[in-house]
């Protein structure tokens, strides 16, 4: 079926409004690098290596996920969510052994979810300053990453949680031992924990996407 120049300007925007939704719903903070051009130009390009359904399944399940803490926890604790190729960890503090059972449980029956990583701690909640140096040891470890010539870091997503350092992504044993190694050397970290999906050489080729302007065949 052929479409018209206004369909086709209207099913663009469409999906401009619902990448860039998925970013905000989902948090990703380690989001792969978007260019998102004007219309005219026709350009929408995105980098990371799952593949869309896995990033829209991603959002859903960080959204859903959320809900059901709330649901057993309502104001009480301090629970964070992060999923990758719907992988769920979950951080932060609750009450009670109960109270952990409850929200791991609720997790893993949300639609989607492969598996739940459980790094809750039974303490009390972190304070402000606490989570304020968290952000700052992820922003030094993010640089880190960036500044690797040697790795992709748009490929990791990185999480800390009283010290600790998360590291989620699709990456080679090369690159996961490689930005275990940066982080452990960051200051502020206490220790690195991979969250990670490792694949081999040759997948990675395979998840590689084309260039942008192939040379032409001979």
């Amino acid at each position: 079926m052929a479409f018209s120049s206004q369909q086709s300007l209207t099913t663009l925007r469409f999906m401009q409004k619902a990448f860039l939704a998925l970013c905000m719903a989902a948090s990703l903070s380690a989001c792969a690098p978007v260019l998102i051009g004007g219309v005219a130009g026709g350009a929408f390009v995105v980098t990371d290596r799952r593949t869309p359904g896995a990033q829209l399944e991603d959002a859903a399940i960080t959204v859903k996920a959320n809900g059901e803490v709330k649901s057993v926890l309502g104001d009480r604790g301090n629970v964070s969510v992060s999923s990758y190729n719907r992988r769920v960890l979950v951080t932060g503090e609750v009450n009670t052994e109960q109270e952990k059972k409850n929200v791991i449980a609720a997790i893993s029956r949300v639609e989607n979810v492969q598996l739940v990583v459980d790094e809750l701690a039974v303490y009390i909640p972190s304070a402000l300053s606490t989570r304020a140096k968290d952000s700052l040891t992820t922003t030094r470890v993010k640089a880190n990453l960036f500044d690797a010539k040697d790795l992709t870091a748009s490929a990791f997503r990185v999480i800390t949680e009283r010290g600790t350092v998360y590291l989620m992504g699709i990456v080679t044993q090369r690159e996961a031992d490689r930005a275990t190694d940066l982080a452990s050397r960051t200051p502020g970290v206490t220790k690195v924990v991979q969250v990670l999906e490792v694949i081999s050489e040759a997948e990675l080729l395979r998840l590689a996407p084309p260039p942008a302007n192939p040379a032409p065949k001979k």
